[in-house]
Order: C-alpha cells, then sequence, then structure tokens
C-alpha cells in the first residue's frame, strides 16, 4: 500500500507538523480548508520599508509631566499677545521667572523656555511677522529732536527779553517765560525717548509728585543759593523786598545749561534703548544680558554728564556768571536718572529719591528760620557747619549727589533687565 504524504489545499507537501499530521484528513487550523493569507502589495512593502527608520513620533507633554503647559495657561494673556519671543522672555522676567527657574521647565535659560512657548501658541497662518528691527521713521524722529531742543530755545528767549527789559515788562516777561518754559518741558518729555507712555489710575500719583519735585529743585538751583546765603546772615529781615533794585545772586546758567540739555539727555536715552533693543535680540541667557547693557547704561551716563558740562561752562560764559559745575552735574544727574527709570515703567524709585531730595532742601531753609526762635538755635547747627565748610552750594550738592547715587545703583538694577526693555504691554504697572 503506497501512503499518500498530507498536503494543504493548494496540493503542496505539508510540513510534516500539525494536528491532522500522518492521517488521512485534511490539517484542522480553524480556518476554511481553502482559506490563503492575503499577498502583501508591492506598495505597502516599500511604505514598510520606508517607514522602519523612523523614529516614532513623540506625543506632547501633558498633565502634571508639561510644566511648561501650565506656565503657558498661567500666563496666557502674554502667551496670546506677544508678537516674538523676546517679548515672553521680557514678561516671564518681569514675573520673577530666572534662568535657574527654567531649568525645572526642562530649560536652560529663559529665552529658549520662551521661544518654546511662542511656538506652542496657536496662531493664524496670516498672521503678519513682526520686524526684526523696527527703524523709527524720519518724520517722528525729526519731531523729538525739535520737542528736546524747544526748552532750551524757550530759556535763550526768555533770558534774553529779561535783559532788555525793566520794572513792570520784566516781570511780565519772567511770569510768561516760566509759564512757556514748563510748556516747553513738558512737550519734551511728552514725545520721544524721554516718554513716559503708559498711563493709568495708579501712576497718576508718581507723575504729579515727580513733577513738583522737578520744579522745586530746578527753582532752588535758580535761587536756592542766594536765598541761603540772605537767611543765614540775618534771618528773615534781610530778605530782599519786590523794590529793591539787587535781589539775591540767581544762577540763570545752570537753568540754561539743564534746559538745553534736555536734547543730549534725549540722544542718551535713545542710544540706549537702540543699544539695548540690539542686545536682548543676541543674549542667549539674562545674565549675559544684564552684563551686555550695564556698560551701555554707564556709557550713556557719562556722556550726557560730559554734554552738561560743556553746556554749563558755555552759558556761564556768555552770561557772564561763575560756573557751579558740581551743583549743576549732581542735580542734573538726578533728574536723568529718574526720568530713566520713569520711562521704562519704574516711576515709585523716583518720586520719593526726588521729593527726600526737594524736601532736604527745604529743611536746610527752614532750619536756618526756626533757628531764629527762642532756645532753637541748635536747628542751624548742622547747615551752617555745611555752609562754613563748602559754601551754600555744598547742600543741593550733597542733596542731589546723594540721590543720583542712589538712582545710579537703582538703575544698573533695574534697568539692565530684560524686562525693562520690553513693550509695555509685557510690562507690570508701575514698577519701583
Amino acid at each position: 500500500m503506497v501512503e499518500v504524504p498530507d498536503t494543504d489545499s493548494g496540493g503542496n507537501p505539508g510540513t510534516g507538523t500539525g494536528e491532522g499530521q500522518g492521517t488521512g484528513k485534511g490539517l484542522d487550523t480553524g480556518k476554511p480548508p481553502h482559506a490563503v493569507a492575503p499577498a502583501q502589495a508591492p506598495g505597502d512593502a516599500r511604505v514598510g520599508e520606508a517607514t522602519r527608520g523612523r523614529k516614532p513620533a513623540v506625543a506632547p507633554r501633558r498633565g502634571a509631566a508639561d510644566p511648561v503647559k501650565a506656565l503657558m495657561r498661567r500666563h496666557r494673556e502674554l502667551c496670546e499677545r506677544a508678537v516674538d519671543p523676546l517679548e515672553i522672555a521680557a514678561g516671564l522676567e518681569a514675573h520673577g521667572i530666572t534662568d535657574r527657574t527654567a531649568a525645572r521647565f526642562r530649560h536652560r535659560d529663559v529665552f529658549s523656555l520662551a521661544e518654546e512657548m511662542f511656538a506652542r501658541v496657536p496662531r493664524d497662518a496670516d498672521t503678519a511677522p513682526r520686524p526684526e528691527s523696527p527703524v523709527t521713521p524720519p518724520a517722528r524722529r525729526a519731531e523729538w529732536i525739535v520737542r528736546a531742543l524747544l526748552p532750551g530755545a524757550v530759556c535763550a528767549a526768555t533770558l534774553a527779553g529779561l535783559h532788555l527789559t525793566h520794572g513792570q515788562v520784566r516781570l511780565a516777561v519772567t511770569a510768561v517765560g516760566v509759564i512757556a518754559l514748563i510748556l516747553a518741558v513738558r512737550a519734551a518729555l511728552t514725545r520721544g525717548p524721554l516718554s513716559a507712555r503708559r498711563r493709568g489710575p495708579a501712576s497718576a500719583a508718581p507723575a504729579t509728585g515727580v513733577r513738583v519735585w522737578t520744579c522745586w529743585l530746578l527753582a532752588y538751583a535758580v535761587l536756592g543759593d542766594g536765598l541761603l546765603t540772605a537767611v543765614a546772615a540775618g534771618g528773615p529781615d534781610t530778605l530782599p523786598t519786590a523794590a529793591a533794585d539787587s535781589a539775591w545772586p540767581v544762577d540763570t546758567a545752570a537753568l540754561t545749561a539743564l534746559t538745553v540739555s534736555c536734547a543730549p539727555a534725549a540722544w542718551s536715552a535713545q542710544l540706549l534703548v537702540s543699544g539695548a533693543r540690539r542686545r536682548l535680540t543676541a543674549s542667549r541667557g539674562l545674565q549675559e544680558f544684564a552684563a551686555a547693557v550695564r556698560p551701555l547704561l554707564l556709557g550713556a551716563f557719562v556722556l550726557y554728564l560730559a554734554a552738561l558740562a560743556g553746556l554749563h561752562a558755555l552759558a556761564a560764559a556768555v552770561l557772564d556768571e561763575p560756573a557751579a559745575y558740581a551743583r549743576t552735574l549732581s542735580l542734573g544727574a538726578l533728574l536723568l536718572l529718574a526720568r530713566l527709570l520713569a520711562t521704562h515703567g519704574f516711576r515709585r524709585a523716583p518720586a520719593l529719591v526726588l521729593g527726600v531730595a526737594a524736601a532736604a532742601e527745604a529743611s536746610a531753609l527752614s532750619a536756618l528760620l526756626g533757628a531764629r526762635l527762642p532756645g532753637c538755635a541748635f536747628l542751624a547747627t548742622p547747615v551752617q557747619a555745611l555752609l562754613d565748610g563748602w559754601g551754600p552750594g555744598g547742600v543741593p550738592v550733597l542733596v542731589c549727589g546723594t540721590g543720583a547715587l542712589t538712582l545710579l545703583i537703582h538703575a544698573s538694577r533695574r534697568l539692565t533687565r530684560a524686562s525693562a526693555h520690553a513693550p509695555a504691554r509685557a510690562r507690570g504697572d508701575d514698577r519701583c
């Protein structure tokens, strides 16, 4: 008898394995006897080979394992309104997030964290990108240059009118000139690099205080030394009257130099802003940005003081008055630093320092007047010692110099932050 080998449904010899092997029955595979495995199409083979070398797609981090998503939810408005990653980085720094904090979000610095947050915000396809290097239009640049030159021109015209008039006409020219000068200074500070663009109810009180203290400091620079000398010499009995032809000395050279210096102050502020924006684009860390901006801030500050010294020397020579460099430079430095801080959103510290400086100068006059009361001679001791050692100009030099040094230290910490040079919407209001 011939043994017939097992065959599958296609008539091919079996493999010799399986439950039905060695029997006369067909293979029991649980499938119909005529079932055939589907053949793989050539296209499917090529797709399989092409996808075999690819890395599997990484699913985005979600939930507790995605700290960046939680941070984006916390700063949702900042991420949606930002037009570039630099604005998000500045806003994060303004909220206290540093490079060390960014490490908890699996990033080496705030800039790389801001780049991921900016990339993960859904945006419209037709959203116009922000220009990389915005350029100030020539018309706007010419406008703020004219505004910056306006206070000096008004001051020079007022002084010329005072030298050409006498009596009641001279008083009228003085009143009109003071009002025009205040309006000119306000116009110079409204537009351009020295303008504080953000307005709000919370900033109204500091802004008003800064204006009042600034007017007092400028008035003291013009009349303070002569008034202090007259009060120290004999008290209220020696004060000049309106009928007196020769009042106490008036320092018009200092006022002229300070008003004309609005132009170099605006130029220094523009130099700081443009340089900081370029360094913000090139920096890759907050510490690197601060180290790059700090020399720029000091350079702009020194350039302004050099320009102010030259203007004061020129004004003193033209007006034939003694040049009080220390007093003028200390006051100019104080006003410049206060304005730079206010322009970049830090209003409270300048208002406080200017208020303390104005109060100190007023206290010097009050102490000399109060010493005339019985038993109160001790009140004039510190002021009289300062007058004997440094002269009447020692009071504003000491007061304004201390205030300028305080604001310089404060500015070296605040104005070297990326958030100080971000758009207003990425910053907090009325910061110290």
